[in-house]
């Protein structure tokens, strides 16, 4: 193609490039970028690259060249907004959020935990119970996956030969899955992530009581400690966010049901996002430490005992300021 023909054919796409970067030059608003830059951006290398190829004059070389180049500052400006957004949200906004709706969370951990901690004393004391909430099949299979002589404790026979890295994957959907159903079931009108904390809390429970009565507590226990502070806070904020949202269609106060909802949504799906995060670290903990049968016990309560001290310290304490008191 003639040079010529080939500026008369794009320059207007490039005119409206060269435009649009002046405007974001001009711009510190982290959202001037919009839909389509980064196609444009690659249209723009793209026409560089056959013009060099085609070896079309310098002016129109050098043209094209520039205009890449501030594409690139541009996109590599907003990618680097979005890290440090990213960033800020993980290190202090995430906690201080938590810590505004303290008493959402306070009210799910108490309908967790304290089921949890009934269900799991209850069935100790009276083995026969943990069949009112796990079948016979299901408790024969976690004594097969608590078992002392296993090769890797807390895995079916089925997954025992999985590498960690599909363990992982399997933690992280089984996990997510819990947490999305607690969650999203808030739009029930709160009952449903009632139920589904209540109900986690006692399934929990009941093979926490059942395994320690039977004789696997040593397995047991050091198995789930190291990454039960990341899940089982994880699931208590995944109910506390859900709560938030049936409690906006319960009480929504002066303004309608439909104003309501999308006001504590935006809070709701901002907790949800940290409680992925959470839920994310303790599938890795999961696949890669917990289900190791080298480790002493010492060592795997030890390390579960930091990582609980380190979550209470970063929900209390993190991206709190002098002048911005949560």
């Amino acid at each position: 193609m003639k040079q010529s023909l080939f500026e008369k054919r794009h320059a207007e796409d490039w005119q409206r490039f060269a435009t649009r970067l002046e405007v974001l030059e001009g711009s510190r608003r982290k959202s001037e970028s919009g839909a389509g830059f980064s196609r444009e951006y690659r249209q723009i290398c793209q026409h560089l690259s056959l013009a060099i190829a085609r070896g079309y004059a310098s002016h129109l070389v050098e043209r094209l060249q520039q205009l890449a180049m501030r594409g690139h500052q541009q996109l590599y400006r907003h990618r680097s907004q979005f890290t440090a957004q990213l960033l800020s949200f993980v290190l202090a906004d995430f906690p201080r959020l938590v810590r505004t709706q303290w008493r959402w969370v306070a009210l799910a951990g108490l309908l967790f935990f304290g089921s949890l901690t009934f269900m799991a004393l209850l069935v100790y004391g009276y083995p026969d119970l943990v069949y009112s909430v796990v079948s016979p099949a299901d408790v024969a299979e976690m004594h097969a996956m608590y078992e002392p002589a296993a090769r890797r404790i807390g895995q079916t026979a089925e997954r025992a030969s999985s590498t960690d890295w599909l363990m992982f994957g399997y933690y992280v959907m089984h996990n997510i899955g819990i947490a999305f159903q607690t969650f999203a079931s808030g739009l029930f009108f709160g009952v449903g992530s009632l139920f589904f904390l209540f109900f986690n809390g006692l399934m929990i429970g009941a093979v926490a009581g059942h395994l320690t009565e039977a004789g696997m507590g040593a397995t047991f226990w050091p198995f789930v400690v190291g990454h039960s502070a990341f899940e089982l806070t994880g699931i208590t904020l995944a109910g506390a966010a859900g709560l938030k949202l049936g409690w906006a269609l319960v009480a929504p106060g002066r303004l309608r049901r439909g104003e309501a909802l999308p006001q504590a949504a935006q809070i709701s799906v901002r907790l949800i996002g940290g409680v992925m995060m959470f839920l994310l670290i303790a599938a890795f903990i999961e696949a890669y430490w917990s289900s190791m049968s080298w480790p002493p016990a010492t060592a795997k309560y030890g390390v579960g005992a930091s990582l609980w001290l380190l979550v209470g310290a970063y929900l209390t304490l993190a991206g709190r300021t002098p002048h911005a008191p949560d």
